[in-house]
């Protein structure tokens, strides 16, 4: 009892607190107020201090700034002192010093003291006499020696009239500023200078000034390229903190919305840490602390095992996973089904630390305890029905059966076992006496049936039909007594249908003879229409061809009497030629026209016979304008061609001709004097297009329905002078059919007609069984 105090167990002073402080927070009651999370604080709190840096560094570059400025002042100011002190010294020293002595003791007095150190190389002494007038002078390079040195120095009269009262003055020498100190002799009678140039002075200052300033610009830049690269990486800092926070709100809304919480247990502290949606599934309000072990096991189903227990085996290294269901009370008393599912993260880790999952499963366990009432009921029902039932998986394999099904079968309960093969069930069964498969009148997908006769005499009707998931389910049904009554209903049928098949042969003769009746007349009524059609066409033929034939006739026999009778005299004079002429043109339009009836007839019955080749049309179209040429010429009528250079058509070379012939013929016979005829041929979609268009009397709108008709034709005030059979249109037309192509004509009265002609390319056949069947 000791150790379960000690992990905050029910009874202990410790879960008591803590029980008291979950209902304070909200464990136990129904009010909810969702605590903000400590990462969104820290977020929060993170572009503060990003803002702070920047300023920081900057203010610390300008106190160093500043501080290293007064020190190179003071610095500065330090130096000139020293400069001047130590001139000033050095001026009175050698004022001193001087004496009476000879020039050439002077010299060696300035180079003495300039050996001292105290004075730098950059240091000029001078002595002169009372007039300043230089009479010794270190370092001799300077070249002053025997001149006036108030001359050389400007700006430093003060010098040469008070001498050491003067003090320290800066003058200028040669265009650069010096400093200088001048001593007068005790005497009077010379003077003694010390002299140093300013920018020796300061050398070793203003190589410190440029070292710091490099110094500070190099630690500035440091500075601003660690600031550079600190707000680079705070950026990135913030936008992996945006992403952070956006997946962790993803989180929780998929916790929340999928019902799962999260929850981590430190079984060393004996404290859980739950995820928001924990909290959301219980009911209860959530806290950012941790909770302790016995406050949890407190909300857990007493009888769903104890957590202590569990824990006890984790400690001991027994288990590593937790994989369990459990109840789990909700805030408002009801107990919630949860499925909790963990890992030790480290089995080798002294502590130990469990992560997992918690699903909520009430509904899914709702539903499975319902799915196991209603599979009971059904077992029940399944067993007590008067037919045998099976069911196996998509597998072939046993899943359930009722004792019927073991009865009709001889099967023991071992053998029926669920998951045994369907093949080993089969192999125990007994044999059947007869088994027969029935046509099923839904079709292959309306599953199988069977007529099955058992051994001991029974016969069963088996139905088996597939699942949705692939199983299949048979159920028996015992038929014996309808088998029974089937053999004596058959045998009843056996003498009905003789009857009824002396009864069909009687009524199949009496049908017989009406559909003889029927056929007789209705080839009765066939041949009177086509001997009424003929003799329509014979009067048609007759009513057209008696002018055609009789005006050529009349011609012919009358001129020919005339010549016979020599009326206008002997046969060789000219007249006679004409008629001559007249003759011979009418017996050719006498001989055309009958070729034209001839093979309209051979058309109309069939006997046309066609030798399709491959054609190279743009020759034969050539050939063709050239016969044509002369008549269009007589009448100056330009005929214009526009056909492709390689045209190829498999068809009848004469047929092409004669459809080209007739065609241009016409054109040129409607065109009046001066008129034009355009002729184009090209390929599309794989047939051939030949247009023959003129610009000459037309057609009216109402006559263009007789065109293509034999013997039909058009008077009008530009047609009626023409001859002809009227036979040119519809012979073409027919050619053009039997190629398995179409004529058409489109015409506008007094301006012009177009015939379109379209005839399939065809293809060059390959075998004798090809050529015969073009042909």
């Amino acid at each position: 009892m000791a150790k379960a105090d000690a992990w905050g167990a029910p009874g202990g002073t410790v879960f008591e607190r803590r029980k008291a402080g979950l209902r304070e927070r909200g464990l136990a009651g129904s009010t909810r107020l969702i605590a903000e999370p400590a990462y969104r604080k820290l977020l929060a709190a993170e572009p503060l201090l990003r803002k702070l840096i920047p300023t920081l560094i900057v203010i610390f570059l300008l106190v160093v700034a500043t501080l290293r400025l007064l020190s190179l002042l003071n610095w500065h100011d330090e130096a000139e002192r020293n400069a001047k002190a130590l001139l000033s010294l050095g001026a009175g020293e050698l004022a001193a010093s001087a004496g009476d002595l000879s020039a050439g003791d002077l010299q060696a007095l300035l180079e003495r003291v300039g050996r001292r150190g105290e004075l730098g190389t950059d240091h000029v002494l001078v002595l002169t006499d009372a007039r300043f007038k230089v009479l010794a002078v270190s370092p001799t390079s300077t070249r002053w020696h025997g001149q006036a040195l108030d001359a050389i120095v400007s700006g430093g009269q003060p010098l040469f009239l008070f001498g050491e009262r003067a003090g320290v003055m800066s003058v200028r020498v040669g265009g650069s500023d010096w400093y200088a100190a001048v001593a007068l002799k005790p005497d009077g009678k010379g003077a003694a200078a010390v002299m140093v140039p300013q920018h020796a002075v300061f050398t070793e200052w203003r190589r410190t000034v440029s070292l710091n300033v490099s110094l500070f610009v190099l630690t500035a830049g440091v500075l601003l390229v660690i600031l550079y690269a600190y707000f680079t990486q705070a950026s990135r800092a913030q936008a992996a903190d945006r992403m952070y926070l956006e997946a962790h709100e993803r989180i929780d809304m998929a916790l929340v919305r999928g019902r799962c919480g999260l929850w981590d247990w430190d079984m060393a502290r004996g404290k859980m840490y739950w995820s928001r949606s924990m909290y959301d599934m219980l009911g209860y309000e959530p806290c950012e602390a941790m909770l302790s072990f016995g406050e949890v096991d407190a909300i857990i189903h007493p009888e769903d095992g104890n957590l202590f227990d569990l824990a006890n085996r984790i400690v001991a290294r027994e288990i590593d996973q937790i994989d369990q269901v459990f109840r789990m009370r909700h805030a408002d008393g009801q107990w919630v089904w949860m499925r909790a599912r963990a890992q030790v993260m480290d089995p080798e880790a002294p502590e130990i630390q469990l992560i997992g999952i918690a699903v909520d499963v009430t509904e899914q366990r709702h539903l499975a305890l319902r799915s196991e009432a209603a599979d009971l009921r059904l077992r029940t029902a399944i067993e007590n029905i008067n037919e045998s039932f099976v069911l196996w998986d998509a597998a072939g394999r046993l899943v359930m059966c009722n004792s019927k099904y073991q009865q009709d079968n001889g099967l023991s309960d071992r053998a029926v076992m669920p998951g045994t093969a369907r093949a080993q069930v089969e192999e125990r069964m007994l044999a059947f006496a007869s088994e027969r498969r029935l046509a099923n009148a839904n079709g292959p997908n309306g599953g199988v049936t069977y007529e099955r006769q058992l051994a001991d005499g029974r016969w069963l009707q088996v139905n088996e039909l597939r699942t949705r998931d692939g199983g299949t389910v048979s159920v028996g049904s015992d038929i014996t007594q309808i088998k029974q009554h089937q053999e004596k209903l058959v045998d009843s049928e056996r003498r009905l249908m003789a009857t009824i098949h002396d009864l069909s042969l009687a009524r199949r003769a009496e049908e017989d003879r009406s559909h003889e009746l029927v056929e007789l007349n209705r080839k009765y009524m066939r041949e009177k229409d086509r001997a009424e059609a003929a003799n329509r066409a014979k009067s048609e033929f007759l009513a057209n061809m008696s002018h055609e034939l009789r005006t050529p006739l009349n011609a012919i026999i009358g001129f020919s009497e005339l010549m016979e009778q020599s009326l206008f005299g002997p046969l060789g004079s000219p007249r006679y030629d004409e008629y001559a002429n007249d003759i011979n043109s009418s017996g050719k339009y006498l001989l055309g026209v009958i070729n034209d009836i001839l093979d309209m007839s051979k058309i109309e019955a069939g006997q046309f016979s066609m030798e399709r080749e491959e054609i190279d049309l743009c020759p034969l179209i050539k050939e063709t304008v050239r016969v044509v040429s002369l008549q269009a010429a007589q009448k100056s009528i330009t005929v214009e061609t526009r056909i492709a250079d390689s045209m190829a058509l498999f068809a009848d070379r004469r047929a092409i001709k004669q459809i080209v012939i007739n065609l241009l013929s016409n054109a040129v016979k409607f065109t009046g004097q001066g008129g034009r005829i355009t002729l184009r041929a090209r390929n599309a979609s794989g047939a051939m297009i030949l247009t023959i268009e003129d610009n000459g009397c037309g057609i009216p709108k109402d006559a263009l329905g007789k065109l293509g008709r034999p013997f039909e034709q058009v008077q009008n005030q530009f047609s009626k002078n023409h001859t002809g059979s009227g036979l040119g249109l519809a012979i073409s037309r027919s050619l053009a059919q039997l190629h398995g192509g179409a004529l058409k004509i489109r015409s506008t009265e007094g301006s012009g007609t177009i015939v379109s002609v379209r005839i399939p390319a065809g293809k060059k056949p390959t075998s004798p069984r090809q050529i015969k069947k073009a042909a």
